[in-house]
């Protein structure tokens, strides 16, 4: 296996695997340590079916569902995520960390490319331990201890899953999913300590008005995002990404109106942030 970073701040290329084919143990220890090093790692010429597509995800973790849409046939743990020709709005075309909205929010996600536009559609990751660690000391003291409030229902978010709740939603979601989590989480494997909070599900900090805790959340949700903490992955069918949803956030670029854009999605089931 070669690894080529593709920025400073993280995301690395993995090159000289067949997913298709089951790694060994030596090879998925390689690939889970580029992993949590570089918050996430991308394949090309991986033309993988849904089985071997679960196949390799279950070397990292167990595969959960999402609440909101419903999994492709047979295979209710990956969901299709997708823009169509006529759509306008992107699903989760904002930047987030997958459903902190969560108690037990993924450890990981996988994207599958399938149908890419002929140009456009990038997503672009930013590495919340850099946003973190480039915080003054005062700062990082200030939000020691802080407790975020997530909700699935903030309203940029919600807006970029109307059409897909029209196509695939799952009837038997809540209508809302709300959970406290630190806004400064420590990572359960390497000890690194990450920024946990987003624009698309943080709603608030626990025991401040909202005029208290706007301020100090925007200007989070703006540093955070900063270009010296993220990479662009430009997609090409058959394409996975692998990112660490405890260390990088990531965004969808909406670029593309016109063009068909088709990925399948798995989330590995984390444990509670703390």
């Amino acid at each position: 296996m070669e690894i080529r970073r593709i920025a400073g701040a993280l995301g690395a290329e993995l090159s000289g695997l067949d997913l298709r084919k089951p790694l060994t143990e030596t090879q998925a220890a390689e690939v889970r340590a580029a992993y949590l090093a570089h918050k996430v790692v991308f394949f090309r010429g991986q033309p993988l079916d849904p089985a071997q597509f679960v196949q390799f995800a279950r070397l990292f973790g167990t595969p959960v569902e999402y609440p909101f849409v419903k999994g492709i046939e047979g295979y209710p743990e990956i969901i299709e995520v997708k823009k169509l020709e006529h759509e306008r709005v992107n699903f989760g075309g904002v930047w987030h960390s997958d459903t902190t909205y969560l108690e037990t929010p993924p450890m990981g996600t996988m994207l599958l490319s399938k149908i890419v536009p002929p140009y456009g559609g990038d997503t672009l990751f930013a590495n919340q331990v850099a946003a973190y660690e480039a915080l003054s000391d005062t700062m990082k003291r200030l939000l020691d201890g802080l407790v975020g409030i997530a909700s699935s229902a903030k309203a940029d978010v919600s807006k970029t899953r109307e059409d897909r709740l029209k196509t695939d939603g799952n009837q038997e979601a809540k209508k809302e999913y709300t959970a406290h989590h630190p806004v400064v989480r420590t990572h359960p494997e390497t000890g690194e300590k990450a920024l946990y909070v987003n624009t698309a599900h943080t709603a608030g900090i626990v025991g401040l008005t909202e005029a208290e805790s706007a301020p100090l959340l925007n200007f989070l949700f703006e540093h955070q995002i900063k270009p010296e903490f993220t990479c662009r992955w430009s997609w090409q069918p058959d394409c996975i990404a692998f990112w660490d949803n405890r260390a990088a956030q990531h965004n969808p670029v909406n670029d593309y109106h016109g063009f068909r854009r088709v990925l399948q999605r798995i989330t590995l089931a984390g444990t509670k942030p703390v």
